[in-house]
């Protein structure tokens, strides 16, 4: 994938993650200001998902840590690089752990 895919991939899913915030019923809040999306939390904590271009990756940081997704091409999808979770699969578990409730952003 060369940076112009990279970038539009990555911008894409961005969106898609803000369309599915739209839609929980969770006690939360999103921002995005330059290409970082911010979800906040009512106990003041966040997690933040940027891109990476140089390594082509999407970066989530929570209160538990960092994390990395690549794009994999043959299910179509952002699999995080150490076990293959995929993106929305692991932002429902994160956004979950930290709204202390339910926050499913898989989709219907």
């Amino acid at each position: 994938m060369d940076e112009l895919e990279f970038n539009q991939r990555a911008e894409e899913i961005i969106e898609l993650i803000e369309e599915r915030l739209d839609e929980v019923d969770a006690d939360l809040d999103y921002d995005n200001e330059g290409g970082v999306l911010s979800i906040s939390f009512t106990d003041n904590s966040k997690v933040i998902i940027n891109r990476q271009a140089p390594l082509k990756q999407i970066w989530v940081a929570t209160k538990s840590g960092g994390f990395h997704f690549d794009f994999n091409a043959d299910v179509d999808a952002w699999v995080k690089d150490d076990d293959g979770t995929e993106l929305f699969a692991a932002l429902s578990k994160y956004c979950s752990q930290q709204a202390g409730e339910t926050v499913d952003l898989m989709g219907s």
